[in-house]
């Protein structure tokens, strides 16, 4: 097909503004997507469906993204794909077709299956599963509140071609709901390893909605005040698998070289072999060019054979937390926060002890306002206003209700300006860890329901792949010696994100001229400097030649990641902040240009 096929995406995560299907249905687009999914979304969905087995599914898709719009949906013929279903996607689809129905159309839905595998958690048990990361051992089966494969693109393609008009899926990867459009539209087959690379690619750009159109950039100042009336990303896709970034015309935000090439980098390990269900993926040959203002061409992303397994992400509860904030103010509040906070644990540990239970399985204090996220670069202690952040995690519910308890019983004892006390406290909180493990393809039935039919789809085996067998790109060589020192900030844009207890830092070069010495700076001394406290695991490095980019992967950087970690940032969206005043010596020549 020589047509270009146009997706806009419409929401990043459960609790997207529910604006962007409006702004979109106004433009000329074929599908609108949507991804809500993630894994802390996954144990806030299984609680919702143990309390209600009708949940289980983001109802903000039905109530605020689709159902206000459903005339116009139908009207102009936009194909509708969504992971919404969550953990109960045969719940949220038949919902949707009571309100089809009774608002008289005739839309189809389509719901896709088999991603569930609580069934057979006895199963895995007894196979001997570890996690895939840290070798930890299979949690207690009691404990397990979810169990998903992130299936692939194809059987959303066959539920396209079955005639649905919407199609919900339950875990998928993010990106497969831009493919599996992709797939239908072109025909492609599942060894078109480029085109589906670059379809995949498509996805990853629109799956965090106003991410690739000036949300969390850099350059966040060239965006402008228009936040709330920001563009949603539109991709217009090619049938080689290339397409164009745009947004809707008369909206906020803005589209380039920067936003796009963030986006790409975000949330990705090796940018050479980026696993999905249906390519393995390889960014580091992707180029990334201006076309025009707001439309940046994105091309020659290539892909290697599909894996033979897919990943599966259980989450599971592992004890209780708690987290409380409070006010200092006045001199030395710094001090006093640390002070206050000290003895709080002190006295919630000795309570805890004469009650017959174990110390807090982990603790973190944090002083918000004095550069605590910054380590040993931090460069505040002076400031007379701070928040303090107390977090503690237990196996019983006693240990987070003992710190909450002990932290109130102190506010006569503590250093004066403490104030804040008046929100009341917080309650313990399930800490859900994540565990994931390969599940091979073949053991796994994945089904599309339409139309009362439920339509078996055969999904290629795939191949083993070894990524230590990849050849790696040559570094960047420094062809004059650096002079002048400047900051990172104005050679570079930057992006950061997680998955589970991994960080990555994105780091695009603004200038290819740039790369060399950005490449040299950002060294193991640098980056132990500006990450070694939050850290704990080895880092590394990853060259994106044709796009003129690093990207750096951070492991067992997160404490745990998601509801498992205490950090004020347990997912990584600051870390690339970290870097941006690292120095860089770049040659005098190279200065004049400078943003």
């Amino acid at each position: 097909m020589s047509r270009i096929f146009k997706v806009g995406g419409a929401s990043g995560f459960w609790g997207e503004a529910p604006s962007a299907t409006a702004q979109l249905l106004s433009c000329d687009v074929d599908v609108i997507v949507y991804d809500y999914l993630a894994e802390i979304t996954m144990s806030i969905l299984a609680r919702a469906k143990a309390r209600n087995p009708e949940m289980g599914y983001a109802p903000d898709f039905l109530s605020a993204a689709i159902g206000p719009n459903l005339d116009a949906i139908s009207a102009k013929g936009v194909k509708i794909i969504s992971n919404a279903g969550g953990l109960n996607p045969m719940a949220c689809g038949t919902k949707l077709r009571t309100m089809i129905a009774d608002a008289g159309l005739s839309l189809k839905v389509a719901v896709v299956t088999g991603d569930d595998l609580t069934d057979r958690l006895q199963d895995y048990a007894d196979s001997g599963v570890t996690e895939m990361f840290s070798g930890a051992p299979f949690p207690a089966i009691e404990t397990i509140a979810s169990a998903n494969a992130y299936l692939g693109a194809f059987p959303i393609t066959e539920a396209l071609a079955q005639g649905a008009d919407i199609v919900i899926t339950g875990r998928c990867v993010d990106s497969a709901v831009t493919l599996g459009a992709c797939i239908h539209a072109f025909g492609w087959t599942p060894t078109d390893y480029d085109r589906l690379s670059g379809g995949a690619l498509a996805g990853h750009i629109l799956e965090c909605g106003p991410q690739a159109t000036g949300g969390n950039f850099t350059d966040w100042e060239d965006v402008g005040e228009g936040m709330e009336t920001i563009g949603y990303p539109i991709a217009e896709i090619a049938s080689d698998g290339s397409f164009v970034v745009t947004k809707p015309e008369g909206t906020d935000g803005i589209v380039n070289i920067g936003t796009v090439s963030e986006q790409m980098l975000y949330e990705i390990g090796d940018p050479q072999a980026y696993p999905l269900p249906d390519v393995i993926c390889d960014f580091s040959t992707v180029r990334i060019t201006q076309e025009a203002p707001n439309r940046v061409k994105v091309t020659n992303a290539t892909g290697h054979a599909a894996p033979d397994g897919y990943k599966v992400s259980m989450t599971y509860q592992d004890g209780f937390r708690g987290i409380q904030l409070f006010g200092y103010y006045g001199a030395d509040a710094p001090r006093k926060a640390r002070m206050f906070a000290k003895a709080t644990l002190n006295r919630a540990t000795a309570t805890l002890a004469r009650a017959g239970f174990d110390g807090f399985t982990d603790t973190n204090v944090e002083i918000l306002g004095t550069e605590s996220q910054f380590g040993d670069l931090a460069r505040r202690e002076d400031t007379r206003e701070v928040t303090l952040k107390i977090a503690v995690s237990h196996p019983d519910k006693a240990g987070p209700a003992a710190m909450f308890k002990e932290a109130v019983g102190l506010a006569l004892a503590c250093p004066p300006g403490l104030c804040g006390l008046g929100g009341g406290l917080g309650k313990p909180s399930p800490v859900v860890r994540l565990f994931s493990f390969i599940a091979s393809k073949e053991t796994i039935d994945v089904a599309v329901n339409l139309d009362d039919r439920e339509i078996p789809v055969a999904i290629a085996s795939g191949a083993p792949f070894d990524a230590a067998s990849l050849p790696r790109p040559t570094a960047p060589a420094i062809s004059e010696p650096g002079q002048i020192e400047v900051t990172l900030q104005q050679l570079a844009w930057v992006r950061s994100g997680d998955k589970g207890n991994k960080a990555n830092v994105g780091v695009i070069a603004r200038n290819p001229h740039y790369l060399p010495y950005i490449w040299d700076a950002l060294n193991d001394t640098t980056l132990q400097a500006h990450y070694g406290h939050v850290v704990k695991g080895r880092i590394e490095k990853f060259l994106l030649p044709e796009s003129h980019a690093i990207n750096f992967l951070m492991h067992d950087a997160l404490a745990g990641g998601g509801i498992a970690s205490l950090r004020n940032d347990p997912q990584a969206k600051g870390f690339s902040q970290l870097l941006l005043d690292c120095p860089v010596r770049i040659p005098e020549s190279m200065t004049k240009e400078l943003k």
